[in-house]
């Protein structure tokens, strides 16, 4: 069928030939969840004419995000080590806050260096999450948004 298609569009003269174009060049369009106001938060100025953008007018995303909130004095992701004062126990689980759903956690035992470091998933969905070797019990704190979608 394509054939045919192909060869009658061929046999045509050229100002009877319909435009062909390629998926490329249609316009990107964003789902209901993408609000132009996100985008234009999200979305740098970028550089003058002729001159090597900053990080700050070149980021976009997470990244943008937290350079702004660093201009405001803020760190937006906490980057101290755990507080590990006690083996955490499914009474009294070691606390993690997260922005993702999903994080990554590195157990290094009670009292600290105790063990190698083994790296834990923990998931909001989960109630608790447990390092196989000390024991130890961490629960997320999801503290992000059940909208952003910066996956």
């Amino acid at each position: 069928m394509f054939a045919l298609r192909r060869a009658a569009i061929r046999a045509a003269p050229l100002a009877a030939r319909p435009a062909i174009r390629p998926f490329s060049v249609l316009g990107a369009r964003f789902s209901g969840a993408v609000s132009a106001e996100s985008i234009e938060k999200n979305i740098g100025p970028g550089a003058a004419d002729g001159t090597v953008p900053t990080d700050l007018e070149q980021a976009t995303g997470l990244e943008r995000e937290e350079l702004l909130a660093k201009l405001e004095g803020k760190e937006l992701f906490d980057m101290e080590p755990l507080n590990m004062t006690h083996i955490g126990t499914v009474q009294d689980p070691i606390v993690v806050k997260s922005h993702d759903a999903i994080r990554f956690v590195g157990c290094t035992g009670f009292p600290a260096e105790s063990h190698d470091t083994i790296w834990i998933s923990l998931d909001k969905s989960h109630e608790h999450d447990r390092c196989p070797e000390c024991g130890s019990v961490f629960k997320m704190d999801f503290v992000g948004s059940e909208d952003a979608h910066h996956h």
